[in-house]
């Protein structure tokens, strides 16, 4: 671990003794990410992101309060037809870094979180990894279901075939026997409206 460390390129790190000693810091940054260290399914590849923070110390003691910004291109897999598609974000982020409270060991009740403390992020070291800031930007910029377009027809759930490329010949599904009382009702209707 020492020698891992050691190695290890201080540009790549917001070191918070800086800041005290010195004043505001800015950092810029491009990061190599796998998509095996995203542990999402839906993320086939990702290109390196460009990371820049703008740190200086808070009013509160130990805060600190980090602007930026984060670019990325990715291939995501569409939740339709399962095809890669490209993606690209980027994105600004405004976070402020609070000493992690001691909290006694036994408390098991949940603490409620104010909605101004939801940009807060705890440390207990005096160093934050450029790369940790750089993968929580690419999470939270992924989309929840990544759709290659908005009217996308995705894939038949009979044969497969990827709608969007092809017609296939399946019949559609039968509507569900449940609703037959409204689909006479709507016959009844269109009897008497002709």
């Amino acid at each position: 671990m020492l020698a891992k460390s050691a190695m290890s390129d201080p540009r790549d790190f917001i070191n918070f003794d800086e800041i005290d000693k010195d004043g505001p810091q800015s950092y810029s940054r491009t990061i190599s990410v796998s998509p095996s260290e995203l542990q999402r399914d839906e993320i086939v590849n990702v290109g390196p992101v460009a990371i820049k923070a703008a740190v200086q110390k808070g009013s509160r003691p130990g805060e600190y309060l980090v602007e930026g910004s984060a670019s990325f291109t990715a291939d995501l897999m569409c939740a339709r037809c399962l095809e890669p598609y490209p993606f690209a974000s980027s994105s600004t982020f405004h976070l402020r870094f609070h000493p992690r409270p001691e909290v006694p060991q036994r408390q098991e009740e949940e603490i409620e979180i104010a909605p101004d403390e939801l940009d807060v992020e705890f440390y207990t070291g005096r160093q934050i990894p450029l790369r940790h800031l750089a993968l929580e930007q690419i999470q939270l910029s992924i989309p929840m279901k990544p759709l290659c377009r908005e009217d996308c027809l995705g894939l038949c759930p009979t044969c497969g075939t990827n709608r969007n490329r092809e017609v296939c010949a399946c019949v559609e599904a039968v509507a569900d026997e449940r609703w037959g009382a409204l689909s006479e009702i709507r016959q009844a209707i269109k009897k008497r409206e002709s």
